[in-house]
């Protein structure tokens, strides 16, 4: 991984190059350059866990970073452990569009792929 400019830990997530030129290309339509992808996990959905993905200005106490070619991909610390690992990538098909995780961390996920245990 890349090292950061901050002096801050780095996560286990990797984002893939077609990720990181989407998310880059929905960070010029929003014509910001003070945000960053950060991706979590909280309680909830059908199989225990749910992911969080967004952009967000916000910086925590804890939060860990990485840089894929200029997109900054942060994970808060509680969430870390979950994904350690995963790969978000970005699919655009017929079938499905939209950006996927595959988290080796999940012993299990709900048909929807929303959520996992």
């Amino acid at each position: 991984m890349t090292d950061t400019t901050q002096s801050t830990a780095t996560h286990g997530v990797t984002l893939t190059e077609l990720a990181a030129g989407k998310v880059r290309s929905l960070l010029e339509q929003e014509g910001r350059d003070d945000l960053r992808l950060r991706i979590g996990v909280q309680p909830g959905g059908c199989s225990g866990l749910i992911y969080q993905l967004y952009f967000d200005e916000r910086t925590l106490d804890g939060d860990l970073f990485a840089d894929f070619g200029g997109v900054e991909v942060v994970v808060d610390r509680m969430s870390a452990p979950y994904l350690d690992g995963a790969t978000i990538d970005f699919a655009d098909t017929i079938e499905k569009q939209g950006f996927t995780i595959d988290n080796p961390n999940a012993g299990s996920s709900c048909a929807c792929g929303d959520s996992f245990s």
